[in-house]
């Protein structure tokens, strides 16, 4: 393969970052332009210890300024698209969300013909697929099952916009008279260092003396970790440069996951963090569908009260149900396309893992103790 040149939007984030770090491993790969709102002062000084023979480029922007897009694609060979608003609990305002998930990847598409790249792949998300209803159960689902949200939430339904324009840009005539190739893939929910989740879930049991708060005990998942997701990017990268796996992945969508047991959000979020005392409440809680009708409830009270104040329940049926299904998918057709495997065995993506979490243990007694001095 000829020298090439990748662009990453949402490089300063969760997985964004860890491609990055994956693809300064490529071969004949000449330039990687990182591309984020704002990079955190120690991200970007890693990410200057990166710089080798390859060029690493950061760029500060808006997914949604046109002409920074055509500048960051100008040249480029392949565009990972992996920045979003990543809101579960809907609280960050609808239109912003719609913005920036379905009108930047709009934006980013049209930047990509208009500098005639190539290649680009898409991070989307389990969510496009549902769960629906905590009462259907999918276990081992696969790409052939037609499984589609149908939650008017403005993350699922956002990506869910935002995927269907990608695998609809396949094949689209590039300004140089070339093709658009597009592939998206489908992460479970992802663990793994540096999560916002784990480590807002690991935060508030510190601040509560050790108690774990309940995210999702009647959920049977099989989370997937954040650097192998990041290797399934790689691999579809590769795919699509390819010309014999190419034909085969071209407009495809691929659920990723990996060797984590399937378990509950709880029962992850315990055993990542059980070293250190931190434990799940075993008192009494509330049947799920008493839980489910009373989101119900709090999602009419903040409608009646949207005229002249903006309520944002804790918890609303979406949540409910995404936390308390049992919605597990399987990697094979990745493995057969893409030539997935794991790059990280639960094992070690455990460890590595629990040594994060340790940190944030060790950082939250610091605390403690800079207090009571």
């Amino acid at each position: 393969m000829m020298g090439w040149s990748c662009l990453v939007t949402g490089a300063g984030g969760f997985l964004g970052q860890r491609i990055i770090r994956l693809l300064v491993e490529e071969k004949e790969l000449k330039e990687i332009r990182a591309l984020d709102k704002a990079f955190r002062p120690e991200l970007r000084e890693e990410f200057s210890k990166l710089q080798g023979k390859t060029k690493l480029t950061m760029l500060e922007g808006d997914i949604l300024d046109e002409s920074c897009l055509k500048r960051a694609c100008q040249d480029i060979t392949v565009v990972i698209h992996t920045a979003s608003i990543v809101d579960v609990f809907s609280v960050i305002h609808r239109e912003t969300i719609m913005n920036v998930n379905v009108k930047g990847t709009q934006l980013l598409l049209e930047a990509c013909v208009h500098a005639s790249v190539p290649v680009f792949i898409y991070t989307s998300t389990l969510e496009v697929a549902g769960p629906n209803s905590y009462k259907e159960v999918i276990q081992n689902g696969h790409e052939e099952q037609p499984l589609e949200n149908t939650w008017s939430a403005p993350y699922p339904y956002s990506k869910q916009l935002a995927e269907k324009a990608v695998l609809e840009a396949n094949g689209w005539t590039l300004k140089n008279g070339g093709t658009l190739y597009t592939c998206a893939l489908r992460p479970m929910y992802i663990y793994g260092e540096e999560g916002p989740f784990l480590s807002a879930t690991i935060n508030e049991g510190l601040n509560n003396s050790g108690i774990l708060p309940s995210v999702g005990k009647f959920s049977t998942v099989n989370p997937v970790y954040v650097g192998n997701v990041a290797w399934a990017h790689i691999l579809a990268l590769r795919a699509l440069r390819d010309p014999k796996k190419a034909p085969s992945v071209r407009g495809q969508f691929y659920y990723i996951s990996d060797d984590t047991p399937h378990q509950s959000y709880d029962g992850l979020n315990y055993t990542l963090s059980k070293e250190f005392g931190l434990y799940l409440n075993s008192s009494w809680s509330l049947p799920l569908l008493l839980m489910y009708w009373m989101g119900f409830l709090l999602e009419v009270v903040s409608f009646l009260l949207s005229p002249i104040y903006t309520y944002r329940p804790r918890f609303n049926r979406h949540t409910v149900t995404l936390s308390n299904s049992v919605f597990t998918f399987s990697y094979k057709k990745a493995q057969r396309d893409l030539s997935y495997k794991p790059l990280y065995s639960w094992e070690e993506a455990r460890q590595k893992t629990v040594e994060w979490v340790g940190s944030l243990v060790d950082r939250h007694k610091e605390m403690l103790k800079s207090k009571t001095q």
